[in-house]
This record gives C-alpha cells, structure tokens and sequence, in this order.
C-alpha cells in the first residue's frame, strides 16, 4: 500500500475515533449532569462546565494527532510554528475577545456569582441561568426565549441573584383600602389569608421567637389620593414559590374583602367644585 495512502487513512481513523470519542463522552457527561440537575443534589454548575472543557480538550488533542499524522500537513504546522511569533501577535489580535470570554467562563464557575438553575436580574434582562459554556452564559427568560450573553460581558453585569446564598424569597403583597375602611379588620383578613397559604414560611428567627414578633408582618406603607395602602411581608422557600403565593394572595384577599363588612378597596375619585353663576360670569368679564 502506498505510504500517502496509509497516511491518508490513519488521518481518516483518527478524526473519525475523535468524532466517537467525543459523542460517547458527550453521551456520559450529559447523564451525569442530567442525574445532579434532576436530583438536585449537587451544583450542576461544575459538571455542565467540566463537560464542555472535556469535549473541547478531546477535539483539540484528537484533531491534533490526527494533523501531526499526515506529513504534508505536520510540514505545514511546522512551517506556521517557525513564524509563530507573528502568527502569535496576531491570532492574540483577533482572539482577546474570545480568550477573555473563557478566562471569565472559568472564574464565574470558580467563584460562582451564579450557578446553574439561578434567578438572575440584569439591567435588561430576567430569566434562570440555563447553561455556562467556555464562551458564553445562557440564560432562558420567562417566554421561553434563550439569551447568550458572552461571559467577558456578564461578568462586569450589576446582577441581581435571587438564589444567592439564601432561597428564601420575600414577597410584598400591596392592598388599597377606602378612607372609611376598618383598618384592623383589613390587617387581620391580609395576615391570615398569608398564614394559611401553604406556600408562606416562618421566617422568625429564634430570638424573633422569644421576642414575640408577629408571623407576618402587615403595615400601612402610605397615604395616598384616594386610599390607604396596606403590605404584608409574605415569605416563600424559593422565587417560585413566592410569585405564585404572591398571585394567590391578592386573589384570596380580594374575595375576603369583597365578602366582609366595613373593609373597601377603593375607585379613584374626585370631588369637584363649581362656583355660583354670578361669580362664574364676573370672572369671564375680568
């Protein structure tokens, strides 16, 4: 057999044992991120980014055997690894953005401002952390949509986390009540309506406890044109939770009102005063 030709079809067996190599690893990292992700747990965070570096380093190492063993082509790295101080200045040109996207892929998974599975809110954007990979994080907002934010670019994001450190998540419930409206009786449908939801958590400390502060909180926040405003502190294990409990709540305190006595909510109303005839017409001569 022709030497060319057996070079030829070590190259072919290289890039196709490469191919598989990677498939069957994606196939493995993939249920392994799957099992943490659907278990919950461990931080999926680690392992979905492990798994894009392993893939990568497979196709980098393969793709690199298999050029090293064609001699046409192992002459031509060479040829490019003599001018590299060139090709180095420039492939760094064209490439920072890149390099800086995973040098900021790999510091987000070390210290972690996000995970996997996260409520982030950015300056423009809202939605869970979906995927971290070597150039870019994938957040999925709350239509279903999917945005790719490069990594060098969410890391000097001002981020909100909702997840970060504590899940607890909690959820003022605002209420408008009339002027003529028994104020405590409104507190008290507003607390217990947040009590009984079975979403709503104890978020008293022990000393809290011991001191005897009320579960939920209900305060009047403000004064306004033609109301009182009234809000209740409602706790949740998590933002999911506490938007749904949120929902719930003003539904369930609506009905209450609407069913008990001395507590209205409000219509926007003015009161108009129109002067006499007289005093109308001297103003028009004037």
């Amino acid at each position: 057999m022709n030497s060319s030709v057996f070079n030829i079809l070590i190259f072919i067996s290289i890039v196709l044992a490469t191919l598989i190599i990677g498939m069957l690893a994606n196939k493995a990292l993939s249920k392994i991120v799957n099992k943490s992700t659907r278990e919950m747990t461990t931080d999926p965070t680690n392992h979905k980014f492990l798994k894009h570096v392993i893939l990568a380093s497979i196709y980098l190492i393969g793709f690199s055997i298999a050029v090293y063993a064609l001699p046409s082509l192992r002459a031509l790295a060479g040829s490019l690894l003599a001018g590299a101080g060139i090709l180095a200045v420039a492939v760094g040109f064209a490439a920072q953005h890149a390099l800086g996207n995973v040098v900021s892929g790999i510091f987000i998974v070390i210290f972690k401002p996000f995970r996997i599975n996260d409520r982030l809110a950015l300056q423009s954007h809202q939605g869970i952390v979906e995927d971290i990979t070597l150039r870019h994080t994938v957040i999925r907002n709350f239509e279903n949509r999917r945005i790719i934010i490069p990594n060098s670019v969410i890391s000097n994001e001002i981020i909100v986390n909702a997840d970060f450190g504590d899940d607890r998540i909690v959820r003022w419930v605002d209420m408008n009540i009339s002027y003529d409206s028994d104020i405590d009786i409104a507190k008290n449908i507003i607390r217990e309506e947040v009590m009984t939801h079975p979403m709503h958590i104890d978020p008293r400390t022990p000393a809290e406890l011991e001191a005897g502060a009320p579960e939920v909180a209900v305060r009047v926040v403000a004064v306004i044109d033609s109301a009182v405003s009234l809000r209740a502190w409602a706790w949740a294990k998590d933002a999911p939770s506490a938007f749904e409990m949120g929902c719930d709540l003003l539904e369930s305190i609506k009905k209450r009102i609407d069913e008990t006595e001395g507590v209205d909510i409000p219509y926007p109303h003015r009161t108009v005063y129109l002067k006499k005839e007289e005093n109308l017409r001297n103003t028009i001569n004037i």
